[in-house]
């Protein structure tokens, strides 16, 4: 488990994290999500001891990082996949963790087949791709076989069988009982991977949460209704106080209201259906909807932005 209790860290006068706290509990995914500059990173180098708080604690299985004996047996991490010496093989470098760790070296070899470098144990770590970096930062974490493991945008770099290979694997993890903390920028993999999330922005905790929930609870939620009679459907629906669009497809999306209470009025007026669909906001438009105001880089709006300007070459 890690449980972080009024978190804080600054560099000058700029506050990375504010009495940030959050619990990560063993048997599930946790997701840790957030804008850019939000302070996910430093959040996960403070779990590791590699950055120290300002305020706060922040502790593994109840102690702190640099207080565990052997760390690599119980928290294994993946927070820089570079972190490698660029002419050891992938082998030699799991071996030297290994070794220092007082780990079998039939351990390296059981972690390369898992993460599926065995065919290229050998090959300097230099050479590898960023999807292989990845890979062999997720068998250094495994190594130690630890209860605790943190994953800082795993699936950077991996193609999209990878990505399945590594959502699996936590999953998996998981389902054996430890801890399993991962960062992503990629909203539609969060939404299959993680149980719960946690949710920060400036560096301050918005929401701690399952899944489900914070897509439930979305006000991104719709219905979309189709109907002979749209619009006397569309006008008592409104009168009722939904909010409703007419789509360019003809079909009514229903805000205010859900699939039985649409159901309902129709049966009332009444207005033949031929369809009444409940329509589930997505993580990324949930998690959009809540950090709204926690972003820290906007872009500029994009219609128009290419359209010619006019003049010859």
């Amino acid at each position: 488990m890690i449980a972080a209790r009024g978190l804080t860290k600054h560099y000058g006068s700029k506050i990375a994290v504010a009495q940030l706290s959050f619990d990560v509990r063993p048997g599930v995914v946790t997701g840790f999500l957030g804008p850019n500059g939000s302070g996910k990173s430093t959040t996960m180098r403070m779990i590791m001891g590699l950055d120290a708080p300002n305020a706060g604690d922040v502790t593994v299985n109840g102690k702190h990082y640099h207080d565990l004996p052997w760390p690599l047996h119980e928290v294994g991490a993946l927070l820089e996949a570079k972190a490698i010496h660029p002419g050891r093989s992938a082998r030699a470098h799991l071996r030297m963790l290994a070794e220092t760790n007082h780990l079998s070296l039939r351990r390296v070899d059981e972690v390369l087949e898992i993460v599926g470098l065995a065919s290229v144990a050998r090959q300097r770590a230099g050479k590898f791709s960023l999807g292989m970096g990845q890979r062999l930062g997720m068998a250094a974490a495994l190594l130690g076989d630890p209860e605790v493991l943190l994953f800082d945008e795993p699936v950077n770099g991996l193609d999209p069988d990878g990505i399945r290979w590594v959502r699996n694997l936590l999953k998996g993890l998981a389902r054996e009982g430890r801890t399993v903390f991962v960062s992503s920028h990629l909203m539609s993999e969060m939404a299959l991977t993680a149980d719960e999330v946690v949710i920060i922005g400036k560096g301050r905790l918005i929401a701690q949460i399952p899944t489900d929930e914070l897509i439930a609870q979305s006000s991104q939620r719709f219905v979309r209704v189709r109907s002979p009679e749209i619009q006397k459907l569309k006008t008592a629906l409104e009168d009722k106080g939904a909010t409703t669009v007419l789509e360019e497809d003809g079909s009514l999306s229903v805000r205010g209201a859900d699939e039985i209470a649409v159901g309902e009025l129709a049966a009332s007026i009444p207005v033949v259906l031929h369809e009444l669909a409940p329509q589930s906001a997505s993580l990324e438009e949930a998690f959009m909807e809540l950090t709204e105001d926690s972003i820290e880089y906007h872009g500029a709006p994009t219609t128009g932005l290419f359209a010619p300007t006019g003049g010859g070459a």
